[in-house]
């Protein structure tokens, strides 16, 4: 049966999921993840892809990315990344096979409000699974580059990220964002 085509609108803010083949823990270690996010710098570099968050775990990863002018940018993106951090693993391994499984999932997401709700589920995603207490402490997710910017290899696309999520200054959407996830935190059902 044939692929259904995707279709990506220009402009759109996207939530994409990737999950390794049969939910293996094929990113368990840290070289691997470290690899997943040098690729990614590599395609923003390459592309000018718009990264707003991103988090790497042993066996899938998230991403939201706005798409920009160019619908083709998101499947470029997903292509030099997972293929370049496959390729990498195999030959490491000396495996062969599959190392995602089938295609990404793409869900658009609203700007404002809805983003930053969807950041911070990003950035909680270790919390949840019971690996950290604190989005701080997982390296591999977005959370520490939106709270501390760095100065170099710099991925997420932090003034793009405030002003989609609505705010003038980066400065007052990274409090708001710091603010959103300590109140989950401390949700009754997060306790």
């Amino acid at each position: 049966m044939a692929r259904a085509n995707r279709h990506y609108l220009p402009g759109m803010i996207w939530h994409i999921t990737h999950r390794c083949h049969k939910k293996e823990f094929l990113l368990k270690f840290a070289k691997d993840k470290r690899c997943w996010t040098h690729w990614l710098f590599e395609a923003k570099r390459r592309y000018g892809a718009v990264v707003l968050n991103y988090s790497v775990t042993s066996n899938h990863i998230h991403l939201i990315l706005e798409s920009g002018k160019h619908p083709a940018l998101i499947s470029k993106t997903i292509q030099l990344v997972a293929g370049r951090c496959a390729q990498e693993y195999n030959k490491r391994k000396k495996r062969q096979g599959a190392f995602w499984e089938d295609r990404y999932h793409a869900t658009a997401i609203q700007s404002g409000e809805h983003l930053l709700k969807c950041l911070a589920y990003v950035d909680l995603n270790m919390v949840r699974t019971g690996v950290v207490d604190h989005p701080r402490q997982w390296p591999f997710c977005g959370y520490n580059e939106i709270q501390s910017p760095k100065r170099k290899c710099v991925i997420i696309a932090h003034d793009r990220l405030a002003k989609l999520c609505g705010y003038d200054t980066y400065k007052a959407f990274a409090f708001m964002h710091g603010l959103l996830v300590e109140k989950t935190l401390a949700a009754p059902a997060n306790k």
